[in-house]
């Protein structure tokens, strides 16, 4: 099984400087795709290898870099400058794959942003990366320093005519920091608000500047794509999504972790052969497949395949892939309250039903948990899967919070009523 996003990174915790990391192969196909590839070739290739974003939307990133307009010459790119932004925030609850690859390899991403920023002609880029991942900011500033000694950044890059400057910008943090046009605006020194879209960022982002937004396991596949090509990388997977894919497994089993493993590697496979099985004494009932905002998937899921398509057709999502366990011993309402607790913070507060409805949601749930729900608020939580789903909102930070809200309301409704009846939680008994 080949591991490419991970085969450098080993168990003492010390990646590999820039000289171990050019021992493995490392900035081979950035020389490759500098000096012997054009851009076009670059974009038709990552389109032949279908491969999607892994920040948990899943978009084909070919065709969402095919938006970005191109320009004839050098004249056009210095009144009209690109930036390529790499989304390094990370804040999805149980979420940590992204973590892995900066700290395991941080040249890996240099070298995927490098090669991207050819492909879209931007000459700057940011990482921007959440306040907590300081050990992330620091590996990857002296990564990037050690590549401006040595030619593989600044002007005329390998011996090229390609500039490209790169900055880790460190933010304030926030969720909402996710959502690729609050994190532009985040990133302009403003309030991290989402934009109203049309226009989109690959047209008019970045100070009103073409941009592209992509997620640091996203850029981590382009350097092993322009090395290996794209029927190599389709053949990677079990499925018919292309590729490896970094998934996570958090909650009561008895080694939490992330692994490298093919797209469509089965959720049983993943939980009992890596993740260990679950704890002696519990048994697994449901599982958020992607994340904290993805649906709850139950014990009739385990034979799916991880991936987007499988997944999808289930009712939830692969989101980021890292699982959620939730076992027999815990309270579906009380974790439900949990996520919907941090979803009503993380709000940015910029349209309605986001701002006021999330708050109203959590508040039922807390009155559940403390004996005093009532058979009508199952009616009033159903709705406000409605309320605050798609297209309700500027973003998709309320559809996400209603994932894990709408499908436990089906999948252990009569644990909601355990609590209308008993008049306590009686996982707190």
């Amino acid at each position: 099984m080949e591991t490419p996003l991970t085969k450098n990174i080993g168990t003492d915790k010390t990646p590999p400087d820039l000289k171990q990391y050019r021992a493995n192969g490392g900035y081979r196909a950035a020389h490759k795709a500098l000096l012997e590839m054009e851009s076009g070739d670059i974009l038709q290739l990552l389109q032949d290898a279908d491969l999607r974003g892994r920040g948990g939307a899943g978009f084909p990133t070919g065709m969402k870099w095919s938006f970005v307009p191109m320009y004839k010459d050098r004249e056009e790119l210095q009144r009209r400058p690109k930036y390529l932004v790499i989304n390094a925030d990370e804040m999805e609850p149980g979420t940590f794959k992204d973590r892995l690859l900066m700290e395991g390899d941080p040249h890996q991403l240099i070298e995927g942003i490098i090669i991207s920023a050819y492909t879209l002609q931007a000459e700057t880029a940011y990482i921007f990366i959440r306040g907590e991942y300081t050990r992330c900011a620091e590996l990857l500033t002296k990564a990037i320093a050690e590549c401006r000694e040595h030619g593989l950044l600044g002007r005329n890059i390998m011996h090229s005519r390609f500039n490209l400057d790169i900055y880790v910008h460190t933010s304030a943090g926030r969720y909402i920091c996710g959502e690729e046009t609050a994190l532009l605006n985040s990133l302009e020194g403003k309030r991290a608000n989402p934009r109203a879209k049309p226009p989109f960022p690959q047209v008019s982002g970045l100070w009103g500047r073409p941009t592209v937004v992509n997620n640091v396991e996203t850029i981590c596949n382009v350097p092993h794509i322009v090395n290996n090509g794209a029927d190599w990388y389709k053949g990677l997977s079990l499925t018919g999504d292309a590729g490896t894919k970094v998934f996570g497994v958090s909650g009561r089993v008895k080694n939490p972790g992330a692994w490298e493993l093919p797209l469509g590697t089965p959720v049983r496979e993943i939980i009992d052969k890596y993740a260990g099985g679950m704890q002696d004494g519990y048994k697994l009932r449901g599982f958020l497949p992607g994340g904290g905002s993805t649906n709850f998937l139950t014990e009739q899921h385990l034979d799916l395949h991880m991936d987007y398509t499988s997944i999808g057709k289930a009712g939830s999502r692969l989101g980021t892939g890292t699982m959620i366990i939730m076992d027999d011993k815990t309270c579906p309402v009380g974790m439900v309250l949990n996520l919907e607790h941090f979803f009503a913070q993380e709000s940015c507060g910029w349209c309605t039903p986001c701002r006021d409805g999330l708050p109203w949601v959590e508040h039922i749930l807390s009155e559940f948990e403390k004996g005093r729900g009532e058979m009508e608020d199952m009616e009033i939580l159903n709705r406000h899967t409605h309320l605050l789903g798609p297209g309700n909102t500027f973003c998709a930070l309320a559809p996400g919070a209603m994932g894990p809200l709408e499908s436990a309301l089906r999948y252990f409704r009569e644990d909601f009523e355990a609590h209308i009846h008993a008049k306590a939680c009686p996982w707190s008994r």
